[in-house]
């Protein structure tokens, strides 16, 4: 009999297991590339392998994962991750290098949807917000830990360092596997019509996803481009150590594992779009409060709110698609959303050094800031419009429930 605190046990452990050995696989493939050609270009050319096959295969993924069993779907993508993984420890040159991190971010592409499709499955009794928030902290804490087993295991060389990522990529197989909850897939009837684009149009369709989603992917322009500006800010502006830097870090990371956890679920379903631009808010206003007076404790206080308002807006975000999407396509839609923060993910990641070089570390933090607000401020005045008008539209059908015929008109 299948136990919905124990899947939620299982999946969280593998969603943990991804985020770690993501981050794990790149920061030591990062350091593989820099050490064999000491050139920025291969290393940027390193992390749009890691961005790029989540965007162009997010249509095929999509329809993969609503088309067949999404437990299938994460144990083949898992295990053929690690099988790359193991291939990586032993490469030695730039190219294959770059070829097979695609090949593991392909997997991503199709591992994430199938993760996102079996909340309700795992849910039980809880809400779907409060699912969601219980994996993303999970989430959250394997990105804590990555960069600490880094830390462990790159001294032995990269190779051990890859090993170890394969074992994380078997550990999400194993875990996934070992779970009862089911989430079926479904074939297309005989007159139905599934294309590509589905994802995209699924969202685009919903007037509240459509608000939240685009106000979300906009602002993360600017939210992707303080990775980029926060070490310049910290290091030269604020004068930190890199244990200083670090700190900071942590800061974010323990403020969306206390966003995820312990504020989102208190949002009612209801509230969910208004409290994720809300908490977009949030985390724009911690980003751009540092800038106010360049000292560490301040930096530190900053992006523990701006982590706290990141951790809300995400798992609300997320909840949302699971909430106004129909279940047979959410692997489509979650494959859609995941390819449109990467994009966003990537022109951020470029557009910080632009900040950073025109404006300077302090004026480009507070333009990372300030963004986010800007953003949700259109979402917020958006909803409240739709609202509005959909209140207006209630009152004139009760005023006029029916249009009467018109009078025939005289010949």
């Amino acid at each position: 009999m299948s136990s919905p605190s124990r899947d939620l046990r299982l999946l969280s452990s593998a969603v943990f297991l991804s985020a770690a050995g993501d981050l794990l696989a790149l920061i030591v493939l990062a350091l593989q590339v820099h050490e064999l050609t000491g050139s920025g270009l291969a290393v940027s050319a390193l992390f749009a392998t890691t961005l790029l096959p989540k965007v162009a295969l997010a249509p095929l993924a999509g329809l993969v994962t609503d088309r067949f069993e999404s437990v299938r779907v994460l144990v083949a993508a898992s295990t053929a991750q690690a099988i790359v993984a193991v291939a990586l420890a032993f490469s030695g040159d730039l190219a294959t290098i770059l070829a097979l991190s695609s090949l593991l971010a392909a997997g991503n592409a199709f591992a994430q949807p199938a993760e996102f499709t079996l909340i309700p499955a795992v849910a039980g009794g809880r809400s779907t917000t409060q699912t969601t928030g219980l994996l993303e902290a999970a989430r959250y804490t394997g990105f804590a830990a990555g960069p600490a087993l880094a830390a462990a295991v790159t001294a032995l060389g990269p190779r051990p360092a890859l090993l170890s990522t394969a074992v994380c990529l078997a550990g999400i197989a194993v875990a996934a596997g070992a779970m009862n909850a089911r989430r079926p897939g479904r074939a297309p009837s005989a007159s139905e019509r599934q294309r590509p684009l589905d994802g995209l149009r699924l969202l685009r369709r919903d007037p509240v996803l459509r608000v939240t989603i685009t106000s979300a992917v906009a602002a993360l322009l600017f939210i992707s481009a303080a990775l980029t500006v926060e070490i310049f800010y910290v290091k030269d502006v604020v004068g930190a150590s890199d244990a200083g830097y670090a700190l900071v870090l942590t800061a974010w990371m323990g403020g969306m594992v206390l966003g995820a956890t312990a504020l989102a679920r208190r949002v009612p379903a209801r509230l969910a779009a208004v409290g994720a631009l809300s908490a977009l808010v949030v985390q724009g206003a911690g980003m751009g409060m540092q800038a106010v007076w360049a000292i560490l404790p301040l930096a530190c206080a900053g992006y523990l709110v701006g982590g706290i308002g990141h951790g809300v807006k995400n798992v609300l975000l997320r909840a949302l698609v699971t909430m106004r999407v129909p279940d047979p396509v959410h692997g489509r839609a979650f494959a859609a959303y995941n390819a449109a923060t990467s994009v966003a993910e990537a022109a951020a990641l470029a557009a910080g050094g632009v900040l950073v070089g025109a404006l300077g570390p302090r004026a480009a933090l507070v333009v990372a800031g300030v963004g986010p607000i800007v953003a949700a401020l259109l979402g917020l005045a958006a909803l409240r419009w739709r609202a509005r008008a959909r209140v207006a539209r209630r009152r004139t059908l009760r005023r006029f429930p029916y249009s009467a015929p018109a009078p025939p008109t005289e010949p």
